[in-house]
């Protein structure tokens, strides 16, 4: 357990992890500065940081502040290579992560899931499962609730269900869980990793502290999550929603299958078409999640009923409405291409799809087929715009709207019944809101607003 009573601790970025890490320090005696780039951080923030008993440094990061301490915890959002950090670790400043500091001091056991896609909708659905059979379970970690936040909630006798980015996997050291689970590893924040191989480098930290005790799950269908589990100390169990493993769960003759190795006859878990939520996509979260059950004790029947109830999660290929035939749906957590392409396969066609924000050095090509097969106009959006209208110029149709109101508005006004309005953006948030979630929420509040006006008489027309 790490050493912090009385000790000079840093954390880098007062966002919620940030912000979490420094509570949880402070309850562990340390004397904590927060440090934070954005100068726009407001007054009562400020105040209320200042009052809570931290030093704050904000508008620019110290080198001396970095280096002057006995230990720094870096929020997720902040990359290793900014001078300040590369100073203090050339220094011998120790530098962690806000998920590996919580872990010193989380009790129970963990199930950690990591992906680059359908991290949100695994978590949640474990949890649930976990809930409905075992009582209190924890939920944290990348889906909002930084893990710091739930450390005193914990008991020896706790499932903890911690959802884990590459960025928060890259400054780990001893987070080590009992099960982990490696979804998918497709293409993603190449901006901040610069090559895809740094990138699943990363994502192969979830388990190299596993030790044979542990159990590590992988899709058998994703090539680089397979050559993790190659390399693992863990116990092998395999998902695949296209042919059978010996070991794992997997989908025969329209069911969802348990398989031990050595076992003569895979155990049913459950019907495919009993599953609630849309999307192929969501079939391998689900037998990711019902591996994960299983090996925690969790019944077959249990994780049937669970499952049976579960409800997308929000922004994940939400349904908002229906508005003059047309049905609209908020998938702003696709913040990357795989993640649109998942999102446009969920549909057979007539698709509105508003692309763009933020670039992570993409390749948007890689959406060409779904494009000429499903969608009807691309509507961009945000600093990704040109990039975008480049790479799929003569692919389909595109509309430059700049703002998520043109573009809700350009497809309300060209789209006919039976179609599809879809915010699947393949990029991140940042060029103009908070976040994914406040895209989302800003999408879903403009669509509704349609249709109160639709409903009004004001918008409505003849389809």
């Amino acid at each position: 357990m790490l050493d912090i009573y009385g000790r000079q601790v840093l954390v880098v970025g007062a966002g919620r992890s940030g912000i979490s890490a420094a509570r949880l320090l402070k309850d562990k005696g340390a004397r904590v500065t927060l440090s934070d780039g954005m100068a726009s951080m407001s007054i009562r923030n400020l105040a209320r940081l200042k009052d809570a008993g931290f030093i704050v440094e904000r508008g620019s990061h110290g080198v001396l502040t970095f280096c002057r301490q006995n230990l720094i915890v870096v929020s997720p959002g902040i990359p290793l290579n900014i001078p300040e950090i590369v100073t203090a670790r050339t220094g011998g400043v120790h530098i962690i992560g806000e998920i590996e500091l919580a872990f010193n001091y989380l009790k129970g056991k963990m199930i950690a899931i990591t992906g680059s896609n359908g991290k949100t909708t695994t978590s949640t659905l474990l949890a649930q499962i976990l809930e409905s059979n075992f009582g209190s379970t924890l939920l944290g970690g990348n889906i909002g609730t930084p893990l710091s936040d739930i450390v005193d909630l914990s008991t020896s006798d706790t499932w903890s269900v911690v959802e884990v980015s590459s960025f928060q996997l890259e400054t780990t050291e001893t987070f080590r869980p009992h099960i982990a689970i490696v979804l998918n590893i497709t293409p993603d924040h190449l901006d901040r990793h610069h090559s895809f191989e740094a990138y699943a480098d990363a994502k192969s930290y979830i388990t190299r502290r596993q030790t044979e005790h542990d159990y590590l799950i992988v899709n058998r269908d994703d090539k680089t999550a397979c050559m993790i589990a190659s390399k693992t100390n863990a116990r092998n169990y395999l998902f695949s929603s296209r042919g059978s493993v010996d070991q794992g769960v997997f989908v025969e003759d329209g069911h969802i299958v348990f398989k031990l190795f050595g076992t003569s006859e895979p155990e049913i878990v459950m019907s495919v078409t009993d599953i609630p939520i849309k999307g192929a996509h969501n079939i391998e979260n689900i037998l990711a999640a019902v591996c994960a059950s299983r090996l925690a004790g969790v019944s077959s029947k249990v994780i049937r009923q669970a499952v049976s109830i579960f409800k997308a999660v929000e922004h994940r290929l939400e349904s908002v409405c229906e508005i003059n035939g047309v049905h609209y749906f908020n998938d702003s957590k696709a913040t990357n291409v795989d993640a649109t392409v998942k999102a446009l396969e969920a549909f057979s066609g007539g698709i509105w799809l508003i692309l763009g924000g933020k670039d992570k050095d993409s390749d948007y090509k890689v959406l060409s087929r779904l494009l000429r097969d499903r969608v009807k106009a691309v509507i961009t959006i945000g600093s990704a715009a040109e990039k975008i209208e480049c790479q799929l110029t003569g692919i389909v149709k595109i509309e430059r709207a700049g703002t998520l109101e043109r573009a809700v508005s350009y497809a309300f006004s060209n789209s006919i019944r039976g179609d599809i309005v879809l915010l699947a953006p393949a990029c991140s948030s940042f060029d103009q809101f908070d976040n994914y979630e406040h895209r989302g929420r800003i999408f879903k509040e403009l669509v509704k607003c349609l249709n109160e006006k639709v409903k009004d008489g004001e918008e409505g027309r003849s389809r």
